[in-house]
């Protein structure tokens, strides 16, 4: 089997390892401060990468805001808006399930926007994902939701699926090292400016924090992230998304596996009705 073929798997299991390390870095700082110091480390790391390898950070202006743009969109708002509703008290089972919905918002804008054209299978697809989705997350109505937090999750939903489909859609013949690097400095400027204006900067560097963070720059920002850029690159967006589907059972296996939280029966069936889905949606 070609090593890009299991990239996908890669991308979900390195994806879905995030969720365990998000809430340690929020208990132990200021969210947007951690985000901030996160990618300014990211950033370093794929320009001293660029360098290495001898690629130019030297690009055309609309490459530049191009990468800049899908920064500020994925590392800032999305993943800003995740960390903040997170801090604030929003439930991580719900926070996850709202930004579950990306592949079917996906769908429904890649259609008018990249012409692309989403099949009957597709839908059938999404819609068992999105089932299994839920049996693994459960939504308990009784939780109380902060309403900053689901506004918050809600423009972290909004902002993945932009930047899915504006990666897509702008698709340049950037390396992917380059992409990265002006992606993460995207992302750094944005929690910066937060910080500067918006809120009071914080982090206690623990040893639960640097061990989280670590896990974050390395397996998620340099491993993941880079992957899927990859996947986006060369298939079309409303394929590549449907695998977060998978990401909500994974993260509830890997919990249970170094965390030893409970892996309930319904658990296991959402995660194979969600593997279904996602084999539907992208079989060709």
């Amino acid at each position: 089997m070609s090593i890009v073929r299991i990239y996908p798997f890669i991308f979900v299991l390195l994806w879905s390892s995030a969720f365990i390390t998000t809430k340690p870095i929020v208990d132990n700082s200021e969210p947007f401060s951690a985000l901030a110091f996160r990618f300014f480390f990211v950033g370093v790391g794929f320009f001293l990468f660029c360098l290495y390898s001898k690629k130019s950070i030297i690009i055309k202006k609309s490459n530049l805001f191009q990468s800049i743009f899908s920064g500020i969109f994925f590392h800032g708002l999305y993943l800003g808006g995740v960390f903040f509703s997170i801090s604030i008290g929003m439930p991580t089972g719900i926070a996850a399930l709202i930004v579950t919905l990306q592949p079917i918002l996906t769908n429904i804008l890649s259609k008018p926007i990249l012409n692309e054209k989403i099949t009957f299978k597709q839908w059938i697809g999404a819609f068992l994902g999105f089932s299994g989705a839920v049996l693994v997350l459960g939504l308990d109505v009784g939780e109380e939701i902060p309403i900053n937090g689901l506004i918050a999750t809600i423009i972290a939903l909004l902002a993945i699926t932009t930047s899915t489909i504006w990666q897509k859609k702008l698709s340049n013949n950037l390396s992917l090292s380059v992409n990265n690097f002006y992606q993460a400095v995207g992302g750094c400027l944005f929690h910066t400016l937060i910080i500067l204006f918006l809120v009071e900067p914080n982090i206690n560097l623990t040893p639960t924090f640097l061990i989280a963070m670590s896990h974050q720059i390395f397996l998620v920002s340099f491993g993941a992230f880079t992957i899927l850029m990859l996947l986006i690159k060369k298939n079309s967006a409303s394929k590549t998304v449907s695998i977060f589907f998978l990401i909500p059972s994974t993260s509830a296996i890997l919990a249970w596996f170094f965390l030893n939280e409970k892996l309930t029966y319904l658990d296991v069936f959402g995660f194979i009705i969600t593997t279904i889905g996602v084999y539907i949606s992208t079989r060709k």
